[in-house]
């Protein structure tokens, strides 16, 4: 069996007027990401490290922030879209491990429904997806809870 490991990183500014969602899950949040898509950063940066291990680009190559098609849509979609993907190359997720860096809303009670919703996407058991949510203790754009940014490093397996 053939392994690859790929990283992801996604930024998006927190604005007024905009839904929150990370991870596929809404958050009630007086501040949303702003972004062509729903702007979910951890599952941007997910699409990024899957495309990344298969040497396919990343995700503004495959859904580029010019096309119309792609105007608000639920990033749920570009995530299975990914998977979908990266299986025509004959490659499957074998697991993901993602941080999420954000001063607000408090993300670990929710944490295990990211952790459902990512794994039903990517056609893996939820034990194969691990979620962490970490502070920059008031430091930075984050610190001063102006964005969101989000890690992922997966690994991808190909049968040979």
């Amino acid at each position: 069996m053939k392994i690859r490991v790929g990283f992801g990183f996604d930024v998006h500014q927190l604005v007024s007027g905009r839904e929150l969602w990370l991870g596929g899950i809404k958050f009630e949040h007086e501040l949303g990401l702003l972004g062509h898509s729903d702007a979910d950063v951890l599952i941007h940066a997910i699409c990024d490290a899957l495309l990344g291990a298969a040497n396919m680009r990343d995700i503004g190559y495959h859904f580029p922030d010019t096309a119309g098609e792609f105007k608000n849509i639920d990033s749920k979609i570009l995530l299975a879209e990914t998977v979908d993907l990266i299986a025509a190359k004959g490659y499957k997720v074998g697991n993901v491990d993602v941080t999420i860096c954000a001063e607000r809303p408090k993300l670990k009670a929710r944490i295990p429904e990211m952790q459902l919703v990512l794994a039903h996407l990517m056609r893996i058991d939820v034990d194969d997806v691990s979620v962490k949510a970490t502070t920059t203790e008031k430091l930075g754009f984050t610190g001063r809870e102006e964005g969101i940014s989000a890690y992922a490093t997966v690994l991808i397996e190909k049968a040979e």
